[in-house]
């Protein structure tokens, strides 16, 4: 009886065990050597039928081959626990208890990867600023893996956008979108080239729009998402459920990890458009302005003014003959729509109006003393605006002021650097300490005021001199008011 029992017990235990394996998964089945019997019915996919998951696979695949990897490369200097004293590298007591080693930092090259995306089938490439700013030697990587050495065309360091052009043809095109059709809860993808392990789709929703004042660059109007976008994927393309380009990747949210944390920002590509006609057309970005400085209209503003509601932007400060002022503007004042569009936030006038161009008017709807009016400004071209350029075309490597960066010069930063307000030049604003430039004694704050005997006043011009000048150039150099030739 009791060898009874203890069999049934025993056949108890092992029925329980295979119940507990199936549990586990159908590899621990096999591996345990119990065969898959005909008492489970697995009900198997017909390959006829439709699919019958969710999917955004055909938006990918119209997007991903579009979008690029960018390398780049620039010189840095390292630095050092120790500086060798000056005078003193040949010092025979120095160098009896240091080993004669010089501790100066010495220049070495520096890595960066990025993601961009190809918005004509002739090489123009969208991405963002920082991906490719102060680099020497920028690499792309197309999806099929085909490799070509890249140019920048210009920058735009405000909004955080550049334009590369790589030498080819019949490339494939990303579809671009309409971002102010997007809404919270649009479902997007992120497509780039995170932390370099290869191209790399994630899903996600806009989770808000419109963002601004977050302090990350001096013009914002961000697109919010949750999808995943990592180091690497700057610069890398925000897609819609179509596979059209609504986004450039552009910062993410992360408390100290560097990774993602669910909040990320792409610039709306209504307006990296703007910025990259622009940017084709001249080679810079420029800016309008009305002359104003705005802050937001709080809800005890709004009540002390009696405004319906904590909207628009409350002129706080004009600046003297400005458009705004001649335009009979007012401190005090606030103002409601430009051209028909209302001001929910502060920020969007400022966005609006520097991407019109000089000379456009704007309609602005003005809220003062507690009636409306509406006022004409003709906008123009905001005073002392940096001009964003390139650095020395990289296609001509020969070229002997290859690593050089340049800015037109404008009176203020004249000024700045002791010279009068009429100066005329291009001032050095980045020098690759390994360029030849460099070894010849050109300097930041350098101002360039001839290249090879024939005068330049503006970038363009120097550019163009650069191509005629080969690989060695005579530089007339305006340094604090005292003119010298550098022989590059």
């Amino acid at each position: 009886m009791k060898s009874f029992e203890f069999w049934k017990a025993a056949k108890k235990m092992r029925v329980a065990a295979l119940c507990v394996l199936l549990v586990g998964g159908g590899l621990a089945v096999a591996r345990a050597g119990f065969p898959l019997t005909s008492h489970i019915n697995l009900k198997l996919a017909d390959a006829n039928e439709g699919p019958s998951r969710i999917t955004m696979a055909p938006a990918a695949k119209r997007a991903m081959p579009a979008v690029v990897k960018i390398s780049v490369s620039k010189m840095v200097k390292a630095p050092s626990g120790m500086q060798v004293p000056e005078g003193m590298e040949n010092n025979p007591m120095f160098r009896q208890f240091f080993g004669g080693q010089s501790q100066t930092p010495r220049p070495h090259r520096e890595g960066g990867l990025g993601s961009g995306v190809i918005v004509s089938p002739d090489g123009y490439i969208l991405t963002n600023n920082h991906v490719i700013d102060d680099a020497t030697d920028v690499r792309v990587t197309l999806a099929d893996r085909r490799e070509f050495k890249g140019r920048v065309v210009g920058k735009d360091a405000k909004i955080d956008l550049a334009v590369v052009k790589i030498e080819a043809s019949n490339l494939p095109v990303i579809t671009v979108g309409n971002s102010a059709k997007m809404e919270v809860g649009d479902g997007v993808l992120a497509i780039g080239n995170p932390y370099g392990v290869g191209q790399t789709v994630t899903m996600g929703i806009i989770s808000a729009t419109g963002r601004a004042g977050l302090g990350i660059e001096d013009y914002e109007d961000f697109i919010q998402t949750d999808a995943a976008i990592n180091p690497g994927n700057s610069g890398g393309a925000l897609v819609n459920d179509r596979g059209e380009l609504i986004g450039i990747n552009t910062a993410i949210l992360a408390e100290g990890s560097g990774g993602n944390q669910g909040i990320g920002f792409a610039v709306p590509v209504n307006l990296a458009r703007q910025v990259m006609d622009q940017i084709v057309e001249h080679g810079h970005v420029v800016r309008s302005y009305l002359g104003v400085s705005v802050q937001a209209v709080t809800p005890a503003i709004a009540k002390a003014m009696n405004l319906d509601s904590p909207d628009g932007a409350l002129v706080s400060q004009l600046t003297p003959d400005s458009p705004a002022a001649k335009a009979g503007l007012q401190p005090g004042d606030v103002i409601l729509a430009i051209n028909g569009n209302p001001v929910t936030e502060f920020n969007q006038l400022r966005m609006t109006v520097s991407m019109m161009n000089p000379g456009d008017s704007a309609r602005l709807k003005v809220f003062r003393d507690g009636q409306t009016k509406e006022f004409v400004v003709n906008v123009a071209e905001m005073p002392g605006e940096k001009l964003e350029k390139a650095s020395v075309d990289q296609d001509h490597s020969a070229s002997a002021l290859q690593g050089v960066a340049v800015e037109d010069l404008d009176a203020q930063t004249a000024r700045q650097l002791g010279l009068p307000g009429t100066t005329k030049g291009v001032v050095v604003t980045n020098v690759d300490p390994a360029s030849q430039a460099a070894a010849s004694g050109l300097k930041e704050g350098d101002v360039i005021q001839e290249v090879n005997r024939k005068p330049v006043t503006n970038s363009q011009e120097f550019s163009r001199a650069l191509g005629r000048s080969g690989n060695e150039s005579l530089l007339l150099v305006n340094r604090g008011g005292n003119k010298v030739f550098l022989a590059v």
